[in-house]
């Protein structure tokens, strides 16, 4: 029998999204044990694919990693940038976010499924005034090219 890590949850671009934080504050307050055993992992698929005419594509888990890509490359190389695991086809979220060999994995620690809690209770809580203060202390940092709507 394997006790290899195996991904208990895959997440579209960010560590914390809304269901991976759902995913995360359900584990924490009802197995427990499990987040504390270091039995789950969370699966990083790249946010981009590069690719330079028809050669090898090169994936890249960050904007600084698209960056470095395309400078390594060169010209004009085709950027694709995955919104969710939805946009990548089987064989490729095969090799990039599930294949043992090449996948990225994080280990949840406890702090890890505290901070979802934290957040999960505030945003969803019933106290509207710590919810409206993380908005107005974030606002600033959206992105809104990343938005997909």
């Amino acid at each position: 029998m394997s006790l290899e890590p195996r991904p208990a949850k895959l997440t579209d671009s960010a560590a914390f999204d809304h269901p991976g934080t759902l995913l995360l504050t359900f584990l924490y307050r009802y197995c427990r044990e499990v987040v504390e055993g270091g039995f789950v992992y969370i699966a990083y698929p790249p946010l981009y694919k590069v690719r330079k005419g028809q050669g090898k594509p090169r994936y890249a888990y960050s904007d600084a990693e698209r960056d470095a890509a395309l400078e390594q490359l060169g010209g004009k190389p085709t950027i694709q940038r995955f919104k969710g695991l939805g946009e990548m086809m089987p064989a490729e979220l095969w090799s990039t976010t599930m294949d043992p060999a090449t996948r990225m994995l994080k280990q949840v620690t406890a702090e890890d499924a505290v901070a979802a809690d934290r957040v999960f209770s505030m945003l969803m809580g019933s106290n509207i005034a710590p919810r409206k203060q993380f908005i107005k202390d974030h606002a600033a940092t959206l992105d809104f090219s990343k938005l997909d709507v």
